[in-house]
């Protein structure tokens, strides 16, 4: 079947939004094109969970003039985010039919950069895992292989993505959620300094802070020129973040120079990394070197058993309260079988912990950030494996059937304190923090970090390479990214079905 607009695969946002501007094509043209590719390839992969062709077809007759975007087909993540009068279902059943009354400011910025918002892209249940398999929403699927996971939580935008459905997915990250798809996709994507993104008008931060929102993107270009239209003064922020020096689009043409960095394949929170993404490290530490950098082996030296388990504590307690938020928006008390037995059980355990041991582990956490800010004296970089083993296959991290039962007899009885004790949900714990050792650290400590598609393994699977820059410092990574863009390209590299 022929799709409208051939040349729309390979252009990034940027180049559709100069042709709108050239006047070369219109903004409904490539909206249209963009809704042809997701009715065509969405059905494989369950990326975008709500169409919105309607909208789209009306954003694309109102571009803001001058626009940076215009016309630019994105998808906005179906959690945290708001469209007015669309449902955020954050992965859920019962948030489907709850309608918000008005943007989140975030998206309030994508519309005035002349975006156009063609779905809402899929994400588990209330954006707790590293992959995204919600009971409510489906299973998102790898364009480079459907048997395996895009990722979480933004693996609806991150395999979107990589299918060319859109060049620009909307994603949040919170323990990794934009890096992670990133890399099992094969694209490109960052996380901001925390601070940097408004969270207005309805939060003030989330997950005291781990979660920041941002794009996935095929280019970098896109990525650094959607952080200028989004980045900012957003009113009655808890935090304060450095302010850029100049645009970022600039920065991704600037040379970087000679960087002092710091390698490390040793996992923060896990115990073991899979050799492909130890040799996609040792490719690039090469290719840096051939591009003039000091690489060595060095890593900020944290207590990754201690922090893996009080960043546990603070996730636990924070899907309580997500929980108990739900159920505020539903206007009753939130009940067992409104979310997963796995969402229900880690919200007990949540419930379960004193106000002295939730603060005993956000403090921990804090000064993990000092000790990272140390390195970050003596190093411009630190670059690690993304993950730490390929993408997995779907259903791979998802508890046994012995697991569910414990998890929903407990459940049922609200014995968190019980689960907590009996370390029910440990193991879940211990094969996620194997997966993700890499990426929940940044988040912790408000670092950007961005995930770059340098490799892909003998069965032709992506993987990424982790890149984290001192706080506030976004501008060297978008250089460090726009100069490995330039060395070894990517973009040409499409999912099997595309080629």
């Amino acid at each position: 079947m022929s799709l409208p607009l051939p040349e729309y695969d390979a252009l990034d946002g940027l180049a559709l939004a100069d042709l709108v501007h050239r006047r070369e094509l219109t903004a409904t043209e490539i909206t249209e094109a963009a809704l042809a590719r997701v009715a065509t390839r969405n059905p494989a992969l369950n990326a975008v969970v709500r169409p919105l062709d309607s909208l789209a077809r009306q954003m694309a007759t109102r571009i803001p003039d001058g626009a940076p975007f215009a016309g630019v087909p994105m998808l906005i993540k179906d959690l945290m985010a708001t469209i007015a009068g669309v449902p955020t279902s954050n992965g859920t059943r019962p948030l489907q039919q709850v309608t918000p009354a008005h943007d989140s400011e975030l998206v309030a910025r994508y519309r005035r950069g002349g975006a156009v918002f063609v779905g809402k892209s899929n994400t588990p249940e209330l954006g707790i895992t590293p992959f995204t398999e919600s009971e409510a929403l489906g299973p998102a699927r790898n364009p480079w292989n459907v048997a395996y996971t895009p990722g979480g939580s933004s693996g609806g935008s991150g395999a979107a993505v990589a299918a060319r459905m859109v060049p620009i997915g909307h994603g949040g990250d919170g323990g990794g959620s934009i890096r992670i798809p990133a890399s099992c996709c094969g694209v490109f994507g960052l996380k901001p300094t925390r601070g940097r993104v408004p969270t207005g008008p309805d939060f003030g931060d989330s997950w005291r802070g781990f979660v920041q929102e941002h794009v996935i993107t095929r280019s970098v270009r896109d990525s650094a020129a959607m952080l200028d239209v989004t980045a900012g003064e957003d009113a009655g922020t808890p935090v304060a973040c450095p302010a850029q020096e100049r645009p970022y689009l600039d920065e991704v043409t600037r040379e970087p120079g000679a960087l002092r960095i710091g390698i490390s394949t040793a996992p923060f929170f896990g115990s073991s990394v899979h050799q492909d993404c130890v040799d996609a490290l040792e490719d690039t530490a090469r290719l840096l070197e051939s591009l003039g950098h000091h690489v060595e082996r060095a890593e900020p030296v944290v207590d990754g058993a201690r922090l893996a388990k009080a960043f546990l504590t603070v996730v636990a307690a924070e899907c309580r309260a997500d929980i108990e938020w739900m159920g505020e928006q539903l206007r009753r008390a939130p009940r067992a079988d409104d979310v997963e037995v796995a969402t229900w059980a880690l919200g007990l355990v949540g419930a379960s912990y004193s106000a002295s041991e939730y603060a005993t582990s956000a403090r921990l956490l804090q000064m993990a950030g000092r000790t990272c800010g140390a390195f970050f004296t003596r190093y411009d970089l630190l670059v690690t494996p993304t993950l730490g083993t390929p993408p997995i296959r779907i259903g791979e991290l998802q508890p046994t059937g012995a697991e569910h039962a414990a998890l929903a007899m407990f459940g049922r009885m609200k014995l968190g304190g019980v689960l907590k004790l009996a370390g029910l949900l440990d193991e879940t714990a211990r094969k996620v923090f194997g997966f993700i050792p890499f990426t929940p650290l940044f988040n912790v400590t408000g670092q950007p970090a961005m995930s770059v598609p340098l490799h892909w393994n003998s069965a032709g699977l992506p993987i990424g390479t982790q890149f984290v820059g001192r706080f506030g410092d976004e501008a060297t990574l978008f250089r460090i990214a726009g100069q490995l863009e330039r060395a070894r390209p990517w973009a040409q590299r499409v999912p099997p079905g595309l080629a």
